[in-house]
């Protein structure tokens, strides 16, 4: 059964190592004690507090648990990420025992992560858990401590430490965005508004708190509500937390899925490049798949997915409003320095005084855009069914 996200984020103060079954480890438990509910103000703090004891304790000193017997990544098949084929379907859950960590059940893994859904013991709450290798944990966890509680974030509920990896247990969700957007081919203005205005948000906030969140993609934004209409923020592991002078976000690695990497990452050699501006760039090509249904730059080889990135030239179909088009155009400019920030983003009229087109006119400019393109290119161009973490 799925809890509501208020239900999923309750906390329990106690801070500790917790035994469960014959699995024992650090646990940091922020779970639902018994019926008692909680202020999203009381979450948020005690979320917190969880947080900063888990980050002060000495990683020496932390007790392992034995690590769960997780089914292996799948081999690779040759291709760039976001381009590979639609692994087989696995076999259901239910043929299969769940692995256990601590007080959680682990079930299917999502395709190409080491993302699980975890269902709570005692209390069957739903979770989403994220695998993470031992070393350097304490670091990738920081950006949880640097952003704090956003309601377009997923923060973090629960670490149980292994003796090879770290579980991570963050709400459940009801799907994501990538998912959304390929069942639904293409949404309308009006609802992309909505969800993209929640995605950046989030991207504001991390962006004004010092956190690059570089792997940025629609598979990263899930809903927190059955309605789809709710979306957050998950996982802040990858993210860069900037030390020092904030406005300094120059990096050097280059991180990210093809689909969605900004031009500078695949031009500039070993010269540093904005973070942020290209965490907008991402942002952009996120806003392009949602309204047009696919990616603004596309092919099956990765060399010419490259080669169209780099060139930085995209066509946008008539029947866009030219709000919409004028907001994509803000994010997808070849150069960072031209891009627009999240701040400024958040400013457009697109976002806050849309004038979109009658719906019958919209219907009929995508009816026309459908028959303009033969089937060979619908199927060449629609969004790939998934993508994979790079």
């Amino acid at each position: 059964m799925t809890t509501s996200q208020e239900e999923t984020t309750a906390a329990r103060t106690h801070v500790g190592p917790r035994a469960t079954g014959s699995h024992r480890g650090h646990w940091f438990p922020v779970t639902t004690a018994g019926n008692h509910k909680m202020s999203m103000g009381e979450v948020s703090a005690r979320s917190q507090l969880c947080l900063k004891r888990l980050l002060d304790e000495p990683q020496d000193n932390l007790p392992k648990c034995k690590r769960a017997c997780l089914a292996p990544p799948p081999q690779s098949t040759g291709l760039s990420p976001c381009l590979r084929p639609k692994s087989p379907t696995p076999k259901s859950s239910e043929s299969q025992s769940p692995s256990r960590v601590g007080p959680y059940f682990l079930f299917e893994r999502r395709e190409g992560e080491e993302i699980y859904r975890a269902v709570h013991a005692q209390t069957e709450q739903q979770y989403t858990c994220q695998v993470l290798p031992l070393r350097g944990y304490l670091e990738r966890l920081a950006a949880y401590d640097r952003v704090g509680h956003h309601d377009n974030i997923c923060g973090l509920l629960d670490v149980v430490i292994g003796q090879d990896s770290v579980y991570v247990f963050l709400p459940g969700h009801h799907g994501d965005m990538h998912a959304y957007v390929r069942n639904r081919k293409r949404l309308g203005e009006e609802e992309a508004r909505l969800l993209f205005t929640q995605m950046l948000n989030a991207v504001e906030h991390c962006h004004r708190h010092g956190v690059v969140l570089r792997d940025l993609k629609l598979r990263r934004f899930v809903f927190t509500d059955r309605h789809s209409t709710r979306l957050a923020l998950l996982g802040l592991d990858d993210c860069v937390v900037l030390h020092g002078n904030h406005d300094d976000d120059s990096l050097t690695d280059r991180h990210g899925c093809p689909a969605y990497v900004g031009p500078e990452l695949l031009t500039n050699g070993n010269r540093s490049y904005s973070g942020r501006a290209a965490d907008i760039w991402s942002l952009g090509v996120s806003l392009y798949t949602m309204l047009i249904g696919r990616y603004p730059f596309q092919d099956t080889q990765p060399a010419a997915l490259f080669t169209k990135i780099r060139r930085g030239t995209f066509s946008l179909p008539h029947w866009l409003s030219p709000q919409a088009k004028c907001l994509i155009s803000c994010m997808l400019r070849k150069s960072p320095a031209e891009r627009l920030q999240a701040s400024e983003l958040l400013m457009h009229p697109w976002l806050t005084n849309p004038c979109l087109p009658h719906p019958s006119t919209n219907k009929m400019h995508q009816s026309s855009h459908v028959t303009s393109h033969n089937k060979h290119e619908e199927d060449d161009q629609v969004v790939p069914t998934w993508t994979e973490k790079h």
